[in-house]
């Protein structure tokens, strides 16, 4: 489906409100100013709140993403979409993007 593409700058949290941030952007297609980010590559999440695991099964550390653009390419790889999906790790929550730009979709 197509969506809008994820940027930088875009906010993204964790199920549990954890702050996810890309660890590496993709400078060849910016939107807005910002670099995208192609699929591959893992997010790292920090101020997870979910309880060590005695009490619970985080707090979610880092995520990958497993759908991203079909037919929108950047150096081989798929762009990252606002509906793209992504499972956190070591819960198995998922990524939710919440901000980000709307000038630019991808297929």
């Amino acid at each position: 489906m197509p969506g809008p593409l994820l940027h930088v700058g875009a906010t993204v949290l964790c199920a549990h409100g954890g702050q996810a941030q890309p660890t590496t952007p993709n400078p060849r297609v910016t939107v807005g100013g910002q670099p995208t980010v192609t699929m591959p590559p893992p997010w790292t999440v920090a101020g997870c709140p979910m309880p060590p695991p005695n009490a619970g099964n985080g707090p979610c550390v880092s995520a990958s993403w497993t759908t991203g653009s079909t037919r929108i390419l950047s150096n081989g790889q798929p762009l990252l979409l606002a509906d793209s999906q992504a499972l956190c790790a070591p819960t198995v929550a998922p990524l939710l993007p919440s901000v980000f730009q709307l000038r630019v979709v991808g297929v």
